[in-house]
């Protein structure tokens, strides 16, 4: 066993490497891997590690950089633009599941309250885990995956919703629960009208003023998840909670996507103490008795779940393709599955046990559900014919090739001088235009002559993905540098684009590195400049020679 703290949580980074690299080997998610190694290192098996306290503290800023960005990236418009099946589908997913999953879990032997809780641990799914897969397959901008990802937004409502109720009822005795539970509603009622007010007047004006500097400005951003967070805590409210509306309130922001692409990595890093924690406080033995509920269960979320999502969508119109790809989204329980049972049982609403039966519900579906949404359409192609009892006689809802909205004629990298001349020849053309830039003051310049902008490091992969690349026509750089272009024409290659490529270069030596690369069209603004100039002075000196030129 190791002595120092410091040597502890060295020891469950390497472990927790190696058994990523393995798990990715194995093309399974890494959730599966880290719950592994907290029970590795856990004492139900080596038992290497006795720094709990510090774990555990490393897993609680991790839940609230992970909600901040789930606030972050919350993309109203998203529902919006996915019409109704978004909310229909996601509520009517989380009210099926649940009743469904209480009778079952009831069925088994549990008591009423804790059969409450599975049955809606049981209804969400794992945003991230769909959203990293989806676009790994380059499904995000498809019909289903823009449908999915609508639905798994509303769950993310539901679940926040959840955890202030659990928080609210947790505080109370059985004598003062509606008391308590409408005094945390008032706090938090007036806890969110601050943050409002806050997100309306003070934080746009102040992330203006830190634009300048990016480390600055991920920096405001990780202390403000965290400050709301112990805030929200204070007050009665959860820790999630806060930081869940503290990304809620950047959400309208210009700078979410250059928060979200840099504090990405803390979160993944910072996540998996989480997940370790929560595979440490597993014992076998509570493990081996949950385990023929735990496959039931399994199977009902793997099967059942989808064919909810299936059956809400074909009674609205939608195709069988559509519906099952956009239902194998749910085969699977959340990380915020496993934050709720946790939360729960800190409450003491549910024991130790439960908490075990959803961590293995959530090891099962999520290493399950990776095979069926990697090879989904491949299985699609074998069950089709029997999927028609989900299609109603003429579904009129479900082309994969809707469009959403208007698509951008290019996508400019850098609005400086030469990026804002390439920005007006464009506009000028009719061409519709997006500006990406790290200076505030261009930015700001831009949005007052009536150019769509987006805050961010072109260099960051996750702002990279963020970028409206689906039916983009081009895909410009004016920045001159040698490495941000080859930065970027890595990350569209990754991301299949099929456009035109235009990256900037100033000297030979840049020029002929971008030439090699092929599809690449290299723009070289000095020399193109002295091509027009020298004719220009050959004009001006014949001009000059018949005495009309010349300086007085």
């Amino acid at each position: 066993m190791l002595e120092s703290d410091f040597g502890q949580i060295a020891a469950i980074l390497i472990i927790a490497a190696a058994a990523g690299a393995l798990a990715q080997m194995l093309r399974q998610p890494l959730v599966v891997a880290y719950i592994a190694v907290g029970i590795l290192v856990g004492p139900a098996a080596l038992g290497l590690i006795t720094a709990t306290e510090q774990v555990a503290l490393l897993a609680k800023v991790g839940i609230a950089v992970l909600l901040f960005l789930v606030g972050l990236k919350l993309d109203l418009h998203l529902i919006r633009t996915t019409g109704p099946v978004a909310l229909v589908t996601g509520l009517g997913q989380v009210v099926f599941t649940s009743v469904i999953g209480f009778g079952i879990t009831w069925a088994l032997g549990y008591d009423v309250v804790t059969a409450v809780y599975v049955a809606v641990a049981l209804t969400f799914s794992s945003t991230i885990i769909i959203v990293k897969l989806l676009s790994d397959k380059r499904e995000l901008d498809e019909l289903h995956g823009r449908i999915a990802v609508g639905f798994l937004i509303v769950q993310d409502v539901v679940v926040v919703l959840a955890m202030i109720v659990i928080t609210a009822i947790g505080v109370g005795t059985d004598q003062d629960v509606g008391t308590e539970v409408a005094w945390t509603a008032l706090r938090g009622a007036a806890f969110l009208v601050g943050i409002a007010l806050l997100a309306r007047y003070v934080l746009p004006r102040l992330l203006d003023r830190l634009a300048s500097s990016g480390e600055l400005i991920v920096l405001f951003g990780l202390v403000w998840a965290v400050a709301v967070a112990a805030a929200s805590d204070a007050i009665g409210l959860s820790m999630e909670v806060g930081a869940f509306l503290a990304g809620v309130s950047l959400a309208s922001t210009s700078y979410r996507e250059a928060l979200g692409a840099r504090l990405v990595s803390l979160r993944d890093v910072l996540i998996l103490f989480f997940f370790i924690d929560l595979g440490s406080t597993m014992e076998f033995a509570e493990a081996r008795a949950q385990v023929v509920p735990a496959l039931l269960l399994s199977a009902f979320v793997l099967i059942g779940n989808p064919v909810i999502v299936m059956v809400i969508m074909g009674v609205m119109g939608y195709r069988k393709r559509v519906s099952f790809l956009a239902g194998l989204a749910v085969a699977q329980i959340s990380e915020f599955s496993l934050i709720l049972a946790a939360l729960a049982m800190s409450v003491g609403h549910i024991g130790s046990e439960a908490l075990s039966l959803v961590t293995m519900v959530g090891v099962i579906t999520i290493g399950l559900s990776t095979y069926l949404i990697l090879y989904s359409k491949e299985i699609y192609a074998r069950i089709a014919p029997a999927l028609s009892v989900f299609e109603r006689a003429s579904p009129h809802r479900g082309v994969e090739d809707d469009g959403e909205g208007e698509p951008y004629d290019a996508v400019v990298i850098g609005g400086g001088r030469f990026g804002g001349a390439v920005v007006d020849g464009l506009r000028t053309a009719g061409g519709r235009v997006l500006v990406v830039d790290l200076d505030p003051h261009v930015l700001a310049g831009l949005r007052e002559a009536g150019v769509e902008t987006l805050y961010g490091d072109i260099t960051e992969p996750e702002l990279t993905l963020a970028l409206p690349l689906h039916e983009t026509h081009a895909v410009v750089c004016t920045v001159p540098e040698l490495s941000v272009n080859l930065t970027l024409l890595d990350s569209l290659r990754r991301l299949e684009f099929r456009g035109v490529v235009a990256l900037t270069a100033l000297g030979s030596h840049e020029s002929m590195v971008l030439e090699a690369e092929p599809g690449v069209t290299v723009l070289r603004p000095f020399a193109e400049a002295a091509d027009q100039v020298l004719p220009r002075l050959s004009r001006e000196r014949g001009r000059g020679s018949g005495g009309d030129g010349g300086l007085d």
